[in-house]
């Protein structure tokens, strides 16, 4: 079995990072996907890639996988870029902003 071990990225969706701390054990797909004739949706027999598991750090996952002997692949993050400001929204409202605020 092969799987791959990364650390989640934060969703697009809010600004936070919750659910990127931590480590994702993942299987990869063992065989092609078929088409059902009837409905037409695609289906395969691998339920292993529904599993995922999740740890604390990388070297528990392949102490894990290593156990089970599970043929893994660490895929390291990328670097988040450093915010663009230090203020947030509210800081356009500010009573001591340096500036013009104008629409």
């Amino acid at each position: 079995m092969r799987a791959r071990i990364y650390q989640p990225a934060k969703t697009a969706m809010q600004s936070g990072t919750a659910k990127t701390k931590g480590w994702v054990l993942e299987y990869l797909q063992g065989s092609a996907r078929e088409i059902d004739p009837l409905m037409g949706w695609t289906s395969t027999r691998d339920t292993n890639t529904q599993v995922k598991l999740r740890f604390d750090t990388a070297e528990a996952a392949m102490a894990y996988a290593q156990e089970n002997g599970i043929d893994a692949e660490v895929v390291q993050p990328h670097a988040r870029k450093p915010n663009i400001r230090a203020g947030g929204y509210g800081e356009n409202f500010a009573t001591g902003r340096k500036g013009a605020w104008t629409h």
